[in-house]
């Protein structure tokens, strides 16, 4: 039987998320900002929650086009708070749409999302060796300073914990336990 990092439990869509995209370094702005509005979107609540809904986010933020999003209206707003597919939190469906410009804004003065975000790590994944999963920590001074940067940038919902939950998410840290058989996968394809 593999072994792998206990929190993805025993639900198929956890094992399935864990065993073929947490951790995994991501490039694609698209992507990028998609995984920030769902972990902006978690705050509070379980992932599993968020991730039984990530499809129908899809749909309805218009597949995560940031183009699209930083032009909602407020009655795209009312829309989506009708939405029952997803969380119907006004700030954080506010924090999507303002996010998108602020990330549009990102692109324009970096070239891309990817180079804002990886700059932090050196465009190198952190590979980090804990063995128990109580050793992973909620947030570091890495996450602290991404958090503080993004806020000073005009970006909502980027605490720090949100901010290290989506930098595991996205492979900018490699946060599987050592034991677990995705950590030495990870680290083959961040090399």
């Amino acid at each position: 039987m593999m072994e792998r990092c206990e929190w993805c439990g025993t639900d198929p869509l956890y094992i399935a998320y864990h065993d073929t995209q947490w951790g995994v370094p991501v490039h694609d702005d698209r992507l990028l900002f998609e995984m920030l509005v769902l972990e902006g979107a978690q705050a509070g609540l379980s992932w599993l929650t968020i991730l039984r809904k990530r499809e129908h986010y899809r749909r309805a933020f218009d597949g995560f086009s940031m183009e699209t999003v930083a032009a909602y209206t407020d009655r795209d707003i009312e829309r989506l708070m009708n939405d029952a597919g997803i969380v119907r939190n006004r700030l954080k469906i506010r924090s999507a749409v303002t996010n998108a410009g602020r990330v549009l804004d990102l692109i324009e003065a970096f070239g891309s999302f990817d180079a804002y975000l990886w700059r932090f790590v050196d465009h190198r994944p952190i590979v980090n060796a804990f063995t128990s999963v109580r050793e992973v920590p909620a947030k570091t001074p890495l996450s602290d300073a991404i958090s503080r940067d993004m806020k000073q940038r005009g970006l909502t919902f980027v605490g720090s914990t949100i901010v290290y939950s989506f930098m595991q998410a996205v492979g900018m840290v490699n946060d599987h336990r050592t034991g677990c058989f995705r950590y030495r996968e990870v680290c083959l394809t961040a090399s």
